[in-house]
């Protein structure tokens, strides 16, 4: 196994809280502390600390994030900070899933349907075979970790090892790369196949952009040239190589004849329990498809909807978790969870998920009761195969509280880099509340500075910005109603100058930062409720911590406790801050950031409803967000809930 050290490429040096967080929660790694916490304010700096973690430590590592977007920005990051080493993104791979399912009431079955990502297939398949093959790796990865991958031994020692002058009989070198999913072809070569072309086999692997050039003198391994797998290009001449199967789920001969028993015996005790209850219908629809799944694995080693009897495949019993990429890692990785207010309960939903409909399948015949064990790790399970983790966020959830001592397990990053100040607040009465936000907006603005305000409904923002425009300010509200690029040209055009004020609901979804905004306006700031929670209002607050003249109004006739709590916690880490400033004669700048028009960035990487032409593809979309928002009311996130719920509405009135 390679064993090259993390060698963390930056300019900069720790400053700030930095060292402090660093050296606490690597010390408490270092000790065997399971759960730590970094509590870090915005713009801190937390990856940074993170990649300085890593480099102390000097053990294999996973991010975990709760979307693929900040999963891809985190990846990019952690790349810049250690280019020599395995740095991997492991995400679903499907660019559109409709998952097998069956709807009772109009009797309708939906067959599986997947398109694949080739370039995510080979991320996930280079992030498995640099956890084989080295010490040096660090995934970036979202919930999709907790999914049945496929069982990590035989994976392992299926993977064919070749050494040059070494002799491989050519016919069955062939014969193993068909046994481990790899597809012979003439034409079309691409990842995952292989061509033979006189005394020179070239294969080309899952998980990378090149192939190994294999060519035999007689039965001996003459050569190993590594080969771009596109045009052929020799890259470097190696003494071995490793070819890791071309499928995480595969296996042997022998396993799938065990298998195929285990489903037949399964088979007929389930169809004598459906003829006990008289559904003979469900018993032809099982035996058929069962009977063909088995023939499939029998022919060809491999059939589509293998996952369902992975019970079978593992000689694992009934309810057993799934294999998954955890088990891939060596048991003294480390992990971090970042924005873990929301993916912690994120993990926590994922298992309930697919529950009702798994068992729609199972009672309708068209699945073996062993397809409920093709499912994500229980929360539980998830934690015991997390042996140490960090949780990041600037607003830690309850099970961060929960698991971390105060005094021992929790660490802050309060102190920014560039000697930014948490804003001042300010709170008013609600009487000619919008005069005054009018005549602040323009003193605002005289400065070249922009202004966010916050409302709890969305005629309010429509209503506001209508309000601004008719004065003669360039104002634009932003709701759920909008689309997600457009949401991002909108805050893009902020930051140009384009528009001067933006009125929204839920101004935190984006996460974006915008430097130029010095003034955030909150109404109703006394209302109860999650859009106005302790949490809630602090990341509001945090969207004015980019400017030095950074000030927040809050709008209300009384001070609620979750105002309450956020305005102390606001003083108590503007006052850290001052102290740290006047200690080190810091003054505060404003952040210098490039406006990148970043809506060009993430196609593919976020939910483009501007692309969303076909039918099947919005319908597709609209199962998804409705699977995700009964996750976020099961974990009582209701703010994500409502935002997703409101994505839901406006794809149905684009349906319609």
């Amino acid at each position: 196994m390679d064993a090259r050290p993390f060698k963390l490429n930056s300019k900069f040096k720790p400053t700030g809280d930095q060292p402090r967080a660093i050296e606490f929660l690597t010390k408490g790694l270092n000790n065997g502390l399971r759960h730590q916490t970094l509590l870090g304010a915005t713009g801190t700096g937390k990856t940074f600390t993170m990649a300085n973690i890593i480099q102390e430590t000097q053990r294999p590592t996973l991010i975990l994030a709760h979307n693929k977007t900040l999963a891809a920005q985190l990846c990019a990051e952690f790349q810049q900070f250690f280019p020599e080493n395995a740095v991997s993104y492991f995400v679903s791979y499907y660019d559109y899933y409709q998952p097998e399912a069956y709807m009772a009431r109009t009797d309708t079955y939906i067959e599986k349907e997947a398109t694949i990502n080739e370039e995510i297939a080979k991320f996930r398949h280079a992030a498995t075979v640099n956890l084989l093959t080295r010490r040096d790796v660090i995934i970036v990865s979202s919930v999709s970790c907790i999914y049945g991958l496929g069982d990590v031994s035989t994976y392992e020692d299926l993977a064919i090892k070749l050494e040059i002058n070494k002799t491989y009989p050519r016919t069955d070198l062939m014969r193993e790369l068909v046994n481990i999913q790899y597809q012979r072809v003439k034409t079309d070569f691409e990842r995952g196949t292989f061509e033979v072309l006189g005394d020179i086999i070239t294969v080309f692997p899952p998980n990378s952009d090149t192939a190994f050039q294999l060519e035999f003198w007689g039965e001996d391994l003459d050569k190993i040239t590594e080969v771009d797998g596109f045009t052929g290009a020799t890259v470097a001449e190696l003494q071995e190589c490793v070819i890791f199967p071309a499928k995480h789920q595969v296996t042997t001969a022998d396993v799938i004849d065990r298998a195929v028993v285990g489903i037949e015996k399964d088979l007929e005790e389930r169809l004598g329990e459906l003829a006990k209850t008289g559904n003979n219908l469900a018993a032809h629809r099982l035996k058929q498809r069962t009977k063909y799944d088995m023939e499939m694995l029998r022919e060809m080693g491999y059939v589509s909807g293998i996952e369902n009897y992975v019970r079978y495949l593992n000689d694992s019993p009934p309810g057993s978790p799934p294999s998954t990429l955890l088990d891939y890692f060596p048991d003294d990785f480390m992990c971090f969870v970042d924005e873990s207010h929301i993916t912690i309960p994120q993990i926590g939903g994922m298992f309930n998920g697919n529950l009702s409909r798994k068992e729609s399948l199972i009672s309708h015949g068209f699945r073996l009761p062993s397809a409920m064990d093709n499912r994500p790790l229980k929360f539980d399970e998830f934690e015991s195969r997390i042996k140490q983790a960090v949780y990041v966020s600037a607003t830690p959830g309850k099970y961060e509280y929960a698991q971390c001592d105060r005094e021992t397990e929790f660490v802050e990053q309060i102190i920014r880099p560039t000697g930014l100040l948490d804003p001042h607040i300010e709170v008013r009465p609600t009487k000619h509340q919008i005069d005054r936000i009018l005549e602040d907006v323009k003193t605002t603005l005289k400065r070249e500075a922009r202004v966010l305000i916050t409302t709890v409904t969305k005629k309010a923002a429509e209503d506001l910005s209508e309000y601004l425009i008719e004065q003669g300010i360039k104002a634009k509200y932003l709701h759920s109603d909008i689309d997600t690029l457009e949401r991002i040209e909108i805050l893009t055009e902020l930051r140009r100058g384009k528009i001067e004020v933006i009125v929204g609901i839920n101004l935190l979804r984006e996460g974006l930062d915008l430097p130029e905004v010095e003034l955030i306006c909150i109404l109703d700031a006394d209302k109860q409720g999650f859009l106005r929670s302790r949490d809630s209002l602090l990341q509001i607050i945090g969207r004015a911590a980019r400017n030095s003249n950074g000030v927040v109004h809050m709008y209300a006739d009384k001070e609620t406790p979750a105002m309450e709590a956020a305005i102390d916690e606001t003083n108590r880490r503007r006052e850290i801050q001052e102290a740290y400033n006047e200690k080190h004669g810091i003054t505060p700048t404003t952040i210098k950031k490039a406006i990148v028009d970043i809506s060009k960035d993430l196609s593919g990487n976020t939910r483009d409803f501007k692309r969303l032409d076909k039918t099947k593809d919005i319908k597709a979309m609209i199962k998804e967000l409705e699977a995700e928002m009964d996750i976020a009311s099961q974990n009582l996130d209701f703010e994500r809930a409502a935002v997703l719920r409101d994505e839901v509405e406006a794809l149905q009135k684009k349906l319609r």
